[in-house]
């Protein structure tokens, strides 16, 4: 069995462990190095990094759609390709070049969050459980016949990094079995029903800011979703300047579903402000409040509320989010 890997994210270095370690492991196609932190230094993805210790062929196509990456796959005589966190779309051509399937790992429980972010909705959604589904590549997003699934419960309490984490964990032993049944023939195919589809899109920075309104444990889910991408951040009025600051939010969160608030209380209020930390007021009368434990104001570290007190002044009654003037 020749396998080929295209894959750019840590999500995948489990997988890429696994398939170089059965030997099958002919070549992996990543994205190319990328300019990476304030003095964009050229930076290569941490799976090549592993792929040139253990041996492995690297390609780094700037677009697989070009006639020169295609021709280059077409002659590594495939059986199956494997995609994972890839990062580009693939044609018509690249999907139909390995002799058994072209097949991908999706982070969700499919048909449900198709999409670029799909750990962020399952949290963000409140759902129950997530999982990683390997299926059959189509031109279509996300829309191919499913091969297997493999779901873990969700307790309330995951970021979008601890599931990310545990979806690379089960993904290995769930794609090579279906690797191996796509071999002896005995691998299902089921048909995605459309009308159970939901999608998440791309994130972007500007998606993390904190909408006050929602209520608490809609706060707290976004704030656990995002984290540590795009991650998430509400104002605050700069007390030297008239201009507002950002202020970016961590979990933990602590919610308070039902909370007595003052008269005349708006959202995103600052009921409470000390050690233990800020006590924001959410979603209207009976929206709750979160307590801010943790958080990192502009220029400096990740803080506790402790420390962050000690070197700047959000006192009760001071509204975050709402924008100077």
């Amino acid at each position: 069995m020749r396998i080929v890997l295209m894959a750019t994210g840590d999500i995948a270095v489990p997988t890429f462990r696994a398939l170089e370690a059965s030997g099958q492991l002919v070549a992996l196609f990543t994205q190319p190095d990328r300019p990476v932190g304030r003095h964009l230094v050229l930076t290569p993805p941490y799976i090549k990094t592993l792929a040139l210790e253990a041996s492995v062929a690297v390609y780094q196509p700037e677009r697989m759609r070009d006639a020169d990456a295609v021709a280059a796959l077409a002659a590594l005589d495939v059986d199956v390709l494997v995609v994972m966190a890839y990062g580009q779309i693939l044609s018509q051509e690249v999907i139909d070049c390995p002799r058994l399937a072209c097949i991908n790992a999706h982070a969700s429980l499919l048909p449900r969050h198709r999409g670029a972010a799909c750990i962020q909705a399952a949290i963000e959604a409140g759902d129950d459980e997530s999982g990683m589904t390997i299926m059959h590549v189509v031109k279509k997003l996300d829309a191919g016949d499913i091969i297997s699934q493999c779901a873990i419960n969700l307790e309330g309490t995951e970021t979008a990094e601890s599931l990310h984490d545990a979806l690379s964990d089960i993904t290995p032993a769930l794609l090579m079995q279906s690797i191996s049944a796509l071999e002896d023939g005995s691998a299902l195919r089921m048909e995605q029903d459309e009308s159970l589809m939901t999608y998440a899109p791309k994130l972007l920075r500007p998606h993390g800011e904190l909408d006050w309104a929602q209520p608490a444990f809609q706060v707290a889910r976004k704030i656990r979703a995002y984290h540590s991408w795009p991650g998430t951040f509400t104002s605050y009025p700069s007390v030297k300047k008239d201009t507002d600051k950002l202020l970016k939010i961590f979990p933990p969160i602590n919610v308070f579903a039902r909370i007595e608030k003052p008269v005349g209380t708006v959202d995103g209020e600052v009921l409470e402000a000390g050690p233990e930390g800020l006590l924001v007021s959410c979603g209207g009368v009976q929206g709750g409040a979160i307590l801010i434990a943790t958080m990192q104001p502009p220029g400096s570290r990740k803080m506790n509320a402790e420390s962050f007190f000690a070197g700047h002044k959000i006192m009760p009654g001071t509204i975050l989010g709402k924008r100077s003037e």
